[in-house]
């Protein structure tokens, strides 16, 4: 059976949306930016997109949605763009963080220090999200930006971002978040949560690769980062991927549609998953508290079996899963988010995502159950050191947020 447990890092394309997505290929083909019929023949499906995008987040019509190529894209956006428009004018020179953003966010950090940007890196509690307490003690009166994930994507814990976002708007401050593990998971509403600048991206809800979309709230200024035309209002140039903008439309309409049925129905797979590891395995622990995870994520370390060991038996047995960001996946060091909760080296090397998505089924959670633990107990039988480090119940893992 081949079974799918990697949908943080993608999703397959709801057949819905490739079937969307068609005739933008060869039937109504014409570039969108041109006079003719041809190009106008594609302005009602874009129209059209744009819509299905505002609802689903609940945007005020006032504000603007730009597509981009990606969230990385968008992220980049509005960190050097705050830097263009803020801190290289004298007006502020501090922009904040958390220490477990995505690369693209915190890659683009390092960039700006580079740059001559002070840039704070906050630290997360044992449940691995920043307070919003923590955000207001480390604003000042130079801090231009707040850039802080709606939902991590490797533990799935979900941030306070309404009780961030009014600290921001009380301190005059512009706020960001990253809400690529959120939209289309969990309820994103804008008309209740106060975000400047919101990223997204089409892949992480079943929509396809290689395009995203930046909310920007009304009369909030950004200098593009791409220039040579008036695409977008003359945000963003570039012509626009007219196939894509229809799928990502028709992806997050379907994503969102009934969404609290949607997470109750992957959150009782989740659950169930989870609970047949955490009882049928010694020394497994799951992080954070999955009342304030996103529905479809399991982050499971196993005490004794390195991660990429795990990922090459559960890969030979068919079942995609990953030790944490795609976009890091190359990277045989410590899991960094374990590190910040608190979880020992040892342990931090273990860790293993399953996310899933709508498309999961029962017979697949049986047979990832099944093969999990056979591959758990292979991988221990030829360590040589998990018998010596065996801990006992309610050790140091229960006590950072890892829970057995």
């Amino acid at each position: 059976m081949n079974v799918y447990l990697d949908n943080n890092a993608t999703t397959m394309v709801d057949p819905a949306v490739v079937e969307a997505m068609m005739p933008f290929f060869s039937e109504i083909y014409g570039n969108p930016s041109s006079l003719h019929r041809y190009g106008t023949a594609s302005h009602p499906a874009i129209t059209k997109a744009i819509n299905q995008m505002y609802k689903a987040i609940n945007a005020s019509d006032k504000d603007d949605v730009v597509f981009t190529s990606c969230a990385t894209e968008a992220n980049n956006w509005v960190l050097k763009s705050v830097w263009i428009d803020k801190i290289l004018h004298g007006e502020k020179n501090h922009i904040v963080t958390t220490e477990i953003e995505h690369p693209s966010v915190l890659s683009t950090c390092k960039f700006l220090e580079d740059q001559g940007v002070k840039v704070t890196y906050l630290p997360v509690n044992d449940q691995g999200i920043v307070e919003a307490h923590t955000v207001r003690s480390f604003i000042t009166e130079k801090t231009a930006l707040v850039s802080i994930m709606w939902a991590n994507n490797e533990t799935g814990m979900i941030f306070p971002i309404q009780e961030i976002g009014e600290i921001c708007k009380e301190k005059g401050v512009l706020f960001h978040t990253d809400a690529v593990q959120a939209v289309g998971k969990i309820p994103v509403d804008l008309s209740v949560v106060h975000v400047d600048f919101l990223s997204m991206s089409a892949h992480k809800f079943h929509g396809p690769k290689g395009i995203g979309a930046l909310y920007i709230r009304e009369s909030q200024k950004l200098t593009p980062l791409l220039h040579g035309g008036e695409h977008m209002g003359g945000r963003r140039s570039g012509t626009l991927n007219v196939p894509y903008i229809v799928g990502m439309g028709k992806a997050i309409e379907i994503a969102t549609e009934n969404i609290e049925e949607k997470m109750a129905a992957i959150a009782a797979k989740r659950d169930r998953l989870e609970d047949a590891l955490l009882s049928g395995l010694t020394d497994v622990f799951t992080v954070g508290d999955r009342a304030n995870r996103t529905p479809n994520t399991i982050l499971i370390s196993i005490r004794g079996v390195e991660g990429e060991g795990m990922l090459w038996d559960l890969n030979n047995a068919l079942i995609g899963a990953s030790t944490g960001s795609a976009c890091a996946s190359e990277d045989l060091e410590a899991n960094s988010v374990m590190l910040a909760i608190g979880a020992d080296n040892e342990l931090a090397h273990t860790g293993i995502r399953l996310s899933l998505s709508r498309f999961t089924t029962d017979a697949e959670i049986d047979y990832v159950i099944e093969r999990f633990e056979s591959a758990v107990s292979r991988l221990r039988a030829i360590s040589s050191s998990y018998a010596i480090v065996q801990p006992t119940a309610g050790g140091a893992a229960a006590e950072c947020g890892i829970h057995h």
